[in-house]
């Protein structure tokens, strides 16, 4: 998500708008002005911050099934027994 900031100073900008959501669009994020001095925008720009969350973490939960006890799919990990020194089998407190 790109926010443009301080909207309410838009004489002062350092990038045009058109040129913010050419970039936007470019790089497949959504663009939002806001303004807290005008209270333009901010609560809707945490409000799509937490939807998009919202949307990604249901795509992964989705991914693994109805087992909530299910690991996500990914790379497995192999541990091989007995590399372990000793100092790591008794602990890290042990003398």
């Amino acid at each position: 998500m790109l926010v443009g900031n301080k909207w309410d100073l838009h004489h002062l900008c350092a990038v045009c708008l058109d040129d913010a959501k050419a970039f936007a669009k470019q790089v497949h994020t959504f663009f939002m002005e806001t303004s807290v001095l005008e209270a333009l925008n901010v609560k809707n720009t945490f409000v799509e911050v937490l939807t998009q969350i919202y949307r990604v973490v249901s795509r992964k939960a989705l991914n693994i099934g109805d087992d909530p006890a299910a690991l996500p799919k990914g790379q497995m990990i192999k541990i091989e027994t007995g590399t372990m020194s000793r100092r790591q089998e008794s602990g890290c407190c042990s003398s």
